[in-house]
């Protein structure tokens, strides 16, 4: 067991009709002039902004509007967020959806606290933010986890970039967290989310010795959470428990909790996944469904204890005549269930065909953007990630 720090003070407001208390909820933390940012049209549609405007009129904050945020979320609205908030001398972030809107909020939030520093060298490990606005948010898909978490992810449309930039300034100052909110999504996003919730755990657990039993506990358990309540909203979406547990796993996820103890941290599907979906727009956690097979089939021999731990305490799978057989039927175990939600096991099933050049451009970006090296489970160079991309195929 590794020494560690855990550090989680976002304010949680969880259950039925907890939008309402948007507004005393900014008035506590001292806001008094907000910037509301948001995505799509469905937020306004299912007149969710107005009942987040009305309880900011109940509590006399001011209030102005943002909204068009997209999956993968752009440096150029971030930018057009900064100027709106400057010239409305904002002093409070609310982001009213998911890890898109957040990640985005929490840009702008950055931008505005150091107006002379361009954020996007936050993200290219140029700079590092040193102020941050407060942020709220109104939490919409249970996915990304950035409601508690201390990351940041922007794409930079211009150039395909898509990097993070992680800091605890950012960690929102409350989360309000209504299940009934999710229960619009489509099945895919659904499913995508609950992918991406499962790999926040899972790039915590296949690290190298120093594992924590306990942590060990809660993430397994999380996990198998997760693949139970995936299931049950594949085939009834409208099942509010079930919403309910998938949005508090996404929590607790990406808030440091399953990684207390561990000897670092892999992410390397993570980072994978960012160079496919800066250069083809895809849906992060179906990126991250169709390139984890491959990475783990890559890996699993250098971390061999924890696939065979996580095949029979999380897969549920028979142990085998030898530990290399118990990880690869684990694996197998996970394609499986991704296949049952309808998410894709490799790059064909996800919808593209890279061609060689752009094998190496992501390879070559992804290894620049890490300083030559990605992973904790097996450390992969530029040579491992072009294998992983091409046998992803």
């Amino acid at each position: 067991m590794f020494n560690f720090e855990y550090y989680a003070p976002t304010k949680i407001i969880f259950g039925k009709n907890t939008e309402d208390q948007v507004g005393e909820q900014i008035k506590n933390f001292g806001g008094s002039k907000v910037l509301i940012h948001y995505g799509s049209k469905s937020a306004v549609k299912s007149g969710l902004i107005d009942r987040v405007k009305q309880s900011l009129d109940e509590s006399s904050i001011s209030y102005v509007e943002l909204g068009g945020v997209v999956p993968n979320p752009h440096l150029s609205k971030v930018y057009e967020g900064i100027e709106l908030g400057k010239k409305f001398n904002a002093d409070f972030i609310l982001a009213v959806g998911g890890g898109s809107v957040i990640d985005s909020s929490k840009a702008i939030a950055y931008g505005l606290a150091e107006p002379d520093c361009d954020v996007w060298q936050f993200h290219t490990k140029q700079n590092k933010a040193r102020k941050c606005l407060p942020i709220g948010v109104v939490l919409t898909i249970a996915a990304a986890g950035s409601e508690m978490s201390n990351s940041c992810v922007i794409t930079n449309e211009k150039t395909g970039e898509k990097r993070g930039h992680t800091n605890n300034l950012s960690r929102p100052k409350f989360a309000i967290m209504n299940p009934e909110l999710t229960m619009t999504l489509p099945d895919y996003q659904t499913q995508a989310g609950c992918v991406d919730i499962m790999m926040h755990t899972m790039e915590r657990y296949f690290t190298q010795g120093g594992n924590m039993e306990m942590t060990d506990t809660i993430a397994e358990g999380l996990l198998r959470n997760v693949m139970k309540y995936a299931l049950i909203l594949h085939n009834d979406p409208k099942n509010y428990d079930a919403r309910a547990e998938v949005m508090w796993a996404g929590s607790l996820s990406h808030n440091g909790l399953t990684g207390c103890g561990n000897n670092g941290m892999d992410f390397a599907s993570h980072k994978l996944e960012h160079e496919l979906s800066g250069m083809f727009d895809v849906t992060h956690g179906a990126g991250l469904a169709a390139i984890w097979p491959t990475w783990a089939r890559y890996v699993y021999k250098n971390c061999l204890h924890r696939f065979v731990k996580f095949s029979i305490n999380v897969m549920q799978v028979e142990a085998a005549s030898t530990d290399e057989e118990t990880a690869l039927k684990g694996i197998a175990a996970m394609e499986d269930f991704y296949k049952k939600i309808n998410m894709p096991t490799n790059l064909h099933e996800l919808g593209i065909n890279p061609t060689d050049e752009q094998i190496n451009q992501m390879a070559e970006s992804c290894a620049s953007a890490a300083g030559g090296q990605i992973g904790a489970a097996q450390k992969l160079s530029k040579g491992d990630m072009i294998t992983i991309y091409k046998n992803a195929i």
